[in-house]
């Protein structure tokens, strides 16, 4: 076994592992009975797509993925903060920002 095969073996492997983790994740993000499941599974797709970019620009050597792996990585951030903010005005037993 070359190393090119390795390698093809090894990011088919990736991508039907990837690609199932994504499924389960959109599930519970779906289903997930409390926001910070929503919260925690939506975090979880965005790292995997990340990782999905990376296999990508792996596999077909094209740079313009890591880019966009960059790009959905400072997204996914700013989306947990923003929904970890919400998630902490809405809760009614907190009282840090009760005279905000």
């Amino acid at each position: 076994m070359d190393a090119a095969s390795f390698l093809n073996i090894a990011v088919t492997i990736s991508v039907v592992m990837i690609s199932l983790s994504l499924a389960i994740a959109f599930v519970r993000m779906v289903l997930g009975p409390t926001l910070s499941d929503r919260v925690v599974a939506l975090d979880m797709m965005t790292t995997l797509i990340i990782a999905f970019c990376g296999i990508i620009a792996t596999m077909t050597a094209v740079v313009a993925f890591l880019d966009v792996a960059i790009v959905v990585a400072l997204i996914g951030f700013l989306a947990t903060v923003a929904l970890a903010r919400y998630a902490d005005r809405r809760d009614p037993d907190n009282e840090d920002h009760a005279n905000d």
